[in-house]
């Protein structure tokens, strides 16, 4: 089986893997001494992600991909594991929109007032058209500042047109949320919308015009949004990551009506070096390793760097894109 190469965005870099069809999903490998293969954009499919994971396993094999280990999702809702395949638990933050007003009226007072907030301070809300107006606006988002949540910013500096490729992703079933104030864009909100759930894949806002809660704004119009779609839940990235279980945009999202829905993640191994690896644990990320309290030091010290390095130091490497699916666009945590 030929496999090709396609492009994808991770941690920031444009990076070529090679990728292959199987039942109509397509498959990348990443990873270099460990190979793992993975649905791309997994959290993105629709459907049951893996139908028959037997024949995954057997398709890679066969294939030229030379991967160690084959990783696949249940569907979020299901978490009952189906498969009697090493899993661990992967979790995600899950606010249920079937109605606005159990929403609503579940979230704490803070974060309504906040929302309100927001309308008394002259901020507009409302679904927005993606075009080169709205990527301006965005753009001068990223630009803002080279450093968000402690680190330097990947969006930042980047020009006009790689930000519209970026933000162009699923148009068919995407949509945006812009917040607006007097006639600016000051933040937005980017939905993919997947069966019957919406998933937030970008929300980000200026820091200059924090007091205006623009994040909250966008929270509640969106589960405003997805309550007249008739989707029933909405997804905001995970509610925790690896063992750094307490942060504060776990805090944000869990003042915003989120709550931690937890589904099987399997593991199956593919060669002798996967099954090794599996064995010894070496799959796993530092986040999943190390003692929360190590890891919530490591992030104290990065933001002290960061506030003492000078800007200059990494505004030449903030022209990458971060890969759409993950954490590290999930905004101003502290927005609540």
């Amino acid at each position: 089986m030929t496999a090709n190469q396609i492009e994808i965005r991770v941690r920031g870099k444009t990076t070529s893997v090679p990728s292959i069809d199987v039942d109509g999903r397509e498959i990348i490998v990443t990873g270099k001494w460990l190979k793992i293969a993975g649905l791309r954009d997994e959290q993105l499919v629709e459907g049951e992600p893996v139908s028959n994971p037997e024949t995954f396993a057997s398709r890679l094999k066969e294939s030229c991909l030379r991967a160690d280990i084959f990783v696949f999702v249940q569907r979020l809702g299901d978490a009952t594991p189906n498969y009697n395949y090493y899993l661990r638990w992967d979790n995600a933050a899950v606010a249920t929109t079937a109605s606005f007003t159990k929403w609503w009226e579940k979230i704490p007072q803070e974060s309504r007032k906040n929302t309100r907030r927001a309308a008394k301070r002259g901020v507009s809300v409302h679904v927005t058209k993606f075009n080169d107006e709205l990527v301006e606006g965005i753009k001068r988002i990223y630009d803002e500042q080279p450093v968000r949540q402690g680190r330097p910013f990947w969006h930042f500096g980047k020009d006009f047109e790689t930000v519209k490729m970026e933000n162009a992703t699923y148009p068919e079933r995407s949509e945006f949320i812009g917040a607006y104030h007097n006639g600016e864009l000051i933040g937005f909100l980017k939905l993919i919308y997947v069966d019957r759930t919406a998933r937030i894949i970008q929300i980000l806002s200026m820091t200059s015009h924090y007091d205006k809660r623009p994040m909250n704004a966008l929270i509640t119009k969106a589960v405003e949004v997805c309550h007249e779609k008739g989707i029933s839940h909405l997804v905001y990235g995970n509610f925790s990551y690896g063992n750094k279980k307490n942060s504060p945009l776990a805090e944000f999202k869990r003042r915003n009506g989120f709550e931690q829905v937890r589904f099987p993640r399997y593991y199956m191994p593919l060669t002798l070096k996967g099954s090794l690896a599996l064995r010894l644990r070496l799959h796993l990320g530092l986040s999943e390793i190390l003692p929360s309290q190590l890891i919530n030091l490591l992030v104290r010290l990065r933001s002290m760097a960061f506030r003492i390095v000078p800007d200059a130091l990494f505004k030449a490497g903030a022209d990458n894109s971060p890969w759409e699916e993950r954490r590290n666009n999930e905004g101003k945590a502290a927005n609540c």
